[in-house]
């Protein structure tokens, strides 16, 4: 049985004063996950946090649905604040030398330019190049590959598992950052086999800021070291009355990548988003949000917009001949339609609680 979309969009009040055309730069969260972290403050003040071991416990199960969301393992995830976060992680826990390299694609979002370029003091050496090239790219000195699964400002979606097959055979670190599709598109994190997803939450995921994840493959597991060593890195950190002295001895699931306190109402919340994707499925998802993608493009083009030709990705990206995207973007916020601009393209994106309205909307507002 197809999923109740207008149901599911009652979730979204905002969405009854907006035409929100704009999850590639925020996603909106639902009412059962402003709910959950009402719950958890106010079970705080039941319980004065006496017992604040159970909330690991929570995200424990979180840990569980998010490996069901992507197809992968319970020991494969972690929790982070952001993906800038889990790409860091790679940068200093690599044993970097004079002459690697890295490998990223062209126009890419900052976080996969900045921290490569960053290694350049260590003298590595980055390559941005189109995706046709990275194979031609791949030597005996590449350390890392590390890009993003949609780009954030053409809507470009990579052909990966080719990528992280090769990569693989070669010993290259391949670091996916999702954030532009998870909760959006379809991902197997067992089939596609990268050595890092990671994922910004506050998007298609639909959490609050500080919500992210990342899934590690076991192999990566074995070799790279955490970068934020503290209280919970040790394995048996649960045993508070007697925490361990000395130098920890870390688990070998990808949690011992945390070292700290969660964000536990953040968590909470993405936990709420997590349980509503596995109820509507993410094929129903994926179908949905292509589906309304397609009209959006059809729009533009009927308005003489000439989107980038990728229809399979939930970000298009339209140029505006004789117009100035940003100035374009503006004038639609002054009619609360949500969307970006970037580059002097329009950005339009959506997601499941989008609907054909929403795209009548934006259209006639585009023609004002």
């Amino acid at each position: 049985m197809s999923p109740d979309w207008d149901r599911v969009r009652d979730e979204f009040p905002s969405l009854a004063r907006w035409t929100f055309l704009n999850t590639a730069t925020f996603g909106q969260i639902p009412r059962r996950g402003v709910e959950a972290i009402s719950r958890h403050f106010a079970h705080r003040d039941e319980t004065a946090c006496a017992d604040f071991l159970t909330w690991f416990d929570d995200h424990d199960r979180l840990r569980g649905k998010l490996a069901r969301l992507f197809e992968a393992t319970v020991e494969d995830v972690a929790f982070i604040p952001n993906a800038a976060t889990a790409l860091a992680l790679v940068g200093a826990g690599l044993d970097w030398r004079a002459g690697d390299e890295i490998i990223t694609l062209e126009h890419e979002f900052p976080n996969q330019i900045y921290a490569p370029a960053h290694l350049a003091r260590r003298g590595v050496k980055v390559h941005e190049v189109p995706f046709e090239l990275v194979f031609d790219c791949l030597n005996e000195r590449t350390r890392l590959v590390a890009l993003s699964t949609v780009n954030y400002s053409t809507g470009y979606r990579a052909p990966l598992d080719e990528l992280c097959r090769e990569c693989e055979r070669r010993g290259v670190v391949t670091f996916l950052d999702g954030t532009q599709s998870a909760g959006a598109l379809k991902f197997s994190f067992a089939h596609t086999a990268p050595d890092i997803f990671a994922v910004n939450a506050y998007k298609w995921m639909l959490a609050p800021n500080g919500a992210g994840f990342m899934l590690v493959h076991p192999r990566l597991r074995e070799r790279l070291q955490p970068l934020t060593v503290g209280w919970r890195s040790h394995h048996d950190w649960r045993n508070v009355d007697h925490l361990h002295h000395g130098a920890p001895e870390f688990k070998t699931s990808a949690e011992k990548y945390e070292g700290g306190m969660l964000p536990s109402s953040a968590l909470y919340a993405l936990e709420a988003s997590v349980d509503l994707m596995l109820e509507l499925t993410p094929e129903a998802i994926e179908e949905r949000v292509l589906a309304l993608a397609a009209g959006a493009r059809r729009r533009l083009e009927a308005l003489g917009a000439e989107p980038l030709p990728y229809e399979d990705s939930p970000v298009i990206a339209a140029a505006l001949p004789g117009r100035d995207a940003s100035a374009v973007a503006r004038a639609l916020k002054e009619q609360r339609v949500l969307v970006s601009a970037r580059h002097n393209r329009l950005r339009v994106s959506t997601h499941f609680y989008n609907n054909e309205d929403d795209l009548d909307r934006m259209a006639a507002a585009l023609r004002v």
